[in-house]
């Protein structure tokens, strides 16, 4: 039974974070600094995790359960069983190396503090993947570390080789993710539940029932595109163009071992049926003997050692393939291994290109007497990698050649499976010979360098994962046997099998083919040792790459959206809002096809006159205004502001005050933004028609848009009446009106339900707001206008004068010289505006107000001060920073919502309660009012930024004329 409460996970799940928080505020050159607080943060997260193995030795499981949206079963669950705390510790143990390695091989003219941020980043979503207990939460980890290694393979960005790897893995992977978490969904569907638990003991559910395959296809997909399993394998040679340390983590401990993590973590659910065996066993070893193929005839070394990778993940993808549980135990062994040795490899090669100023294996050679240490360290590894005795490599080896050997099945790639392993173990013993033999020995190498030996501290985290090899090798049932029984018995279950770490198993058919492998693969180095240094690529292999299908497809993409882009998109705003209109009217009057239309039984009230003129007039200004934007702009803005007022007067006569306010507030807002803008609108020609704007197309145009309008309206128009004509049915609207003031404590249940009842979804919204305002805020920043100005005629601002901070000003430098209201007027009006929005916030939860209309009013309250005073005057004044604005109001609303966590409580819920305060009496006092602040922030922030952002473009910037054209002379003059 799971142990709950367990609060020491989510400290070791958060601890990443924090340090890339950390990291990331500290000033460039800050080099021992980041790498101090990445170093004391993975090794605190490694004792962290070590110190819980005693919970878990026999059997045990620790999860820590936090409700979040437990009607959807969406909740926040970590959990620690032994497959897990294996991952985690590999996670967490080389990820402390890397960053003592990446201490001495960053350079301090790289932003090194960014590089330790974004490491610990990826450690922090990998540490999240494998502690995830709810599959939707593992889906969402598997797409942060995506996102993340995307920042780490492209950390030198001003290399293009850099961008188009870090590209392509986040669009391999990224795709991988969207099936994962399709197959996550469907699995959901099946069992009922995304809780880890419940998914795992489903396993005969799920493999009997009809959407077995396509979750199984889906998921595999997912978990083959982050394992570099072909077809997806392409990607991960290109990652070489990261930077050592992070070659280093992503191939041994992290991002490529994310999918055999999956496959680890499902296997009990869905292995077992002819399907996963044909496409897992299949995939494992075309991958294996391409990776391996493709190793031999690499020139570079990292580039050996990214295929080598590639092959290693294959055998590990096989292992599980085969299905049975000893095979299981194997691929958990050989997982280990290979992030011990390859690592170190990794790193040695990294200090070899630090040292010799190459990698080329071409240039290489006789490196050992220049640095015996490094070369030992490194051809220890790399021995452990071609499975030499003594080593850990051997072992995992050798479970793999017995598994091979074993009958489960009378298929043909059974029957062919231990020749194939054979041949990419011999491929195996060549690669790893010719990276030991081409680097070390030979004559010395013709550098523009002497090569030497590495900062001792750099060759530590080597030495350590090299001795982890022999230590492991020499005694394996002391030092990996306990952790191994642990990962497998977490997996297995009932089902674990009897087996020996011992190192001599008397001569078998294994030891046989696994000397055999050494012996071939070693000699046809020495026969093809010449021609393998001349050749450049690998033969055989380009007709399988991956790299072509790949840019086949994104070419063939790109191609398809160029030719669907002109005749399905348009630069006019017309013809998009035409087609989202007639879509809309057909999806409106197909229930109309099947059902008709009938009216309702009850009665309709009598028309008031005063309201009827009162649309009557709306509908005027409303046709005054689409008449008008043929002449006028400024004119129909106006025109269409009145209607916005005629429907906010509407509300208050029909009793929905919280709306009017809403809509008055808005509707300024709007009105500001279209006048701001207004003068960067292309200038019309009446007089001058394109070939394709004659009068009479026009003509044609605009009675389509009415005839389409009044379709629109009048289908509304009946819907509408057809629903009131109908006697209110009991809704959820009776739930909100009766508990509003009971379960929340407020009067207004407007407010109540949008943060109380709703509150989630309007967290999801105020969190698209803010990134739709860095979004336009991103691109004003970019946006020149065109020199002529149109809109507002006398609109010609002098940069001189605005320049000056106040005195000396001359008429023409702000908007306030051409409005009706004096500039000092509206700066008076700035702190009654203040306190009212202050007002608004306060009293939203019981009356008309809350923070999404108190953040429009302040907003309102700042454009006004640009346009009057001038946007550099009011800044130096105000010191506006509406993106910290954001960045608070977010964090709050956030933060409000986790913190009845801390109570068991699920995200988002309130509490409520009066408090008897000393003279004042009774007050109530509700969280909500803390969500809410956190909202009126936000919309501050983000209303500010977007006006404040336009209004830079439209007063900042002067306004340069073209002078106007000089009518030529009349013939006759």
């Amino acid at each position: 039974m799971p142990t709950s409460g367990t609060g020491l996970l989510w400290l070791i799940l958060l601890l990443p974070f924090a340090g890339s928080l950390a990291a990331a505020l500290l000033r460039p050159g800050a080099r021992t600094a980041a790498a101090s607080i990445a170093g004391v943060t993975a090794l605190a997260g490694t004792i962290l995790v070590g110190l819980l193995y005693p919970a878990l030795a026999g059997g045990g499981l620790l999860e820590s359960r936090v409700e979040w949206l437990p009607s959807l079963g969406l909740n926040l669950v970590l959990r620690l069983d032994g497959l897990s705390w294996v991952f985690a510790m590999m996670v967490l143990a080389i990820g402390f190396l890397v960053v003592l390695y990446a201490r001495y091989y960053m350079s301090p003219e790289d932003p090194v503090p960014r590089f330790f941020s974004f490491l610990l980043a990826f450690m922090g979503a990998m540490l999240g993947l494998v502690l995830s207990g709810n599959l939707v939460q593992l889906a969402f980890f598997w797409e942060m570390t995506s996102l993340v290694s995307f920042l780490l393979i492209g950390y030198w960005h001003q290399n293009e080789s850099a961008r188009t790897a870090a590209r392509m893995a986040l669009l391999v992977t990224a795709t991988g993710g969207l099936c994962l978490l399709i197959g996550v969904v469907l699995i959901g569907k099946i069992v009922g539940s995304y809780d880890l638990q419940v998914v795992l003991s489903a396993g005969e559910t799920i493999k009997a029932h009809p959407l077995y395959k396509p979750v199984l296809i889906l998921i595999l997909i997912g978990a083959f595109s982050k394992s570099a399993q072909f077809p997806f394998h392409f990607w991960l040679p290109h990652a070489m163009a990261a930077p050592t340390p992070v070659s280093a983590y992503l191939h041994s401990a992290t991002m490529v071992k994310a999918g055999i993590f999956v496959m680890m973590r499902l296997w009990p659910v869905l292995a077992g049926t002819d399907t996963w065996y044909f496409v897992v066993t299949l995939t494992g070893i075309t991958t294996l003997m391409i990776g391996a193929w493709a190793a031999i005839f690499q020139q570079d070394l990292k580039g050996l050692l990214a295929y080598s990778t590639i092959s290693h993940l294959g055998i590990i993808t096989l292992l599980l393939g085969i299905g049975s549980p000893l095979a299981l135990v194997a691929a958990i062994f050989h997982t280990l291994n290979h992030a011990t040795f390859k690592a170190s490899l990794f790193m040695a090669a990294g200090i070899i290109d630090h040292e010799a100023g190459t990698r080329d294996l071409r240039k290489l050679s006789g490196l050992y007497r220049f640095m015996p240490i490094t070369a030992t360290l490194a051809m220890v590894a790399a021995a452990a990698m071609a499975g030499v005795p003594l080593l850990n490599g051997f072992l995992s080896k050798e479970m793999l050649l017995a598994e091979a050997l074993e009958d489960y099945n009378d298929t043909w790639l059974d029957q062919a499976l231990p020749y194939l392993v054979t041949v990419a173990l011999i491929f195996s013993v060549l690669y790893s010979v010719r990276f030991i033999h081409k680097t070390f020995f030979g004559p010395p190498p013709q550098l523009d360098r002497v090569p030497h030996e590495a900062p001792r501290w750099m060759r530590v985290p080597i030495e350590v994962l090299v001795l982890a090899c022999l230590l492991i090798g020499i005694v394996p049932a002391i030092t990996i046997g306990p952790v191994l029984s642990l990962a497998a018995a977490s997996v297995l279950g009932e089902r674990m099998p009897v087996y020996s770490l011992a190192i001599w198993h008397g001569f078998n058919f294994p030891l046989f083919l696994s000397v055999v492998a050494m012996v071939l693969g070693t000699f046809a180095y020495v026969i093809f040792a010449r021609r393998l240094n001349a050749m450049s690529a690998p033969p055989l292999v380009g007709l399988l790459k991956g790299r072509r299908m790949f840019d086949a497809a994104l070419y063939w993409l790109v191609t398809g959206a160029r030719w669907v882009l002109p005749r399905a998109g348009t630069s006019r705003l017309q013809p998009q809002l035409r087609i989202l209109v007639s879509v809309a009217c057909l999806a409106g009057v197909l229930p109309f096809l099947s059902h008709g239309y009938s009216l309702g039984t009850r009665l309709g009230t009598v028309l008031d006159p005063g309201f009827g003129m009162l649309w009557v007039i709306g509908a005027v200004l409303a046709i005054a205004g689409a008449w008008q934007a043929k002449y006028h702009r400024l004119a129909a803005v106006v025109l269409v502001s009145g209607v916005g007022m005629i429907s906010c007067i509407s509300f208050v006569w029909l009793s929905a005050p919280d709306l009017a306010l809403t809509q008055l507030l808005v509707e300024t807002v709007t009105t500001v933004l279209l006048l701001l803008g207004l003068r960067w609108l292309p200038q019309r020609l009446p007089d001058v028609w394109p070939e394709h704007h004659t009068p009479s197309r026009v003509r044609f145009r605009r009675g389509r848009d009415l005839l389409l309008a009044v379709l629109a309206g009048a289908g509304m128009a009946l819907i509408s009446y057809a629903v009131m004509t109908r006697p209110l049915p009991a809704t959820i609207s009776r739930y909100f009106v009766e508990q509003s003031y009971v379960a929340a404590g407020g009067r207004n249940v407007v407010n109540v339900i949008l943060v109380d009842f709703r509150a989630f979804d309007t967290f999801g919204e105020i969190t698209v707001l803010a990134i739709v305002a860095l979004t336009v805020f991103s691109l004003l920043r970019r946006f020149r206008p065109a020199g002529e100005s149109v809109g507002l005629p006398k609109q010609q601002l002098r940069q001189d004068a605005y320049d000056d901070a106040g005195e000396g000003r001359e008429r023409g430098d702000t908007l306030s010289d051409y409005l009706l209201a004096p500039r000092v007027i509206i700066e008076w009006l700035f702190p009654v505006i203040i306190v009212f929005a202050l007002y608004l916030l306060i009293r939203g939860h019981d009356l008309p107000g809350g923070g999404f209309a108190a953040g429009v009013t302040m907003s309102i309250a700042l454009v006004l001060q640009y346009i009057a005073s001038g946007t550099r005057h009011v800044e130096a004044r105000l010191r506006v920073r509406p993106i910290n604005w954001m960045a608070i109001g977010l964090l709050g609303a956030a933060g409000t919502g986790a913190g009845a966590m801390l109570f068991d409580r699920p995200f988002l819920t309130s509490w409520f309660r009066y408090l008897d305060l000393p003279v004042i009496g009774k007050v109530p006092a509700a969280t909500a009012l803390l969500f809410d602040l956190g909202v009126y922030l936000l919309v501050v922030g983000a209303t500010g930024v977007i006006l404040i952002a336009i209004a830079h473009q439209s007063i900042r910037t002067p306004v340069r004329r073209k002078s106007p054209p000089v009518d030529p002379a009349p013939e006759h003059v």
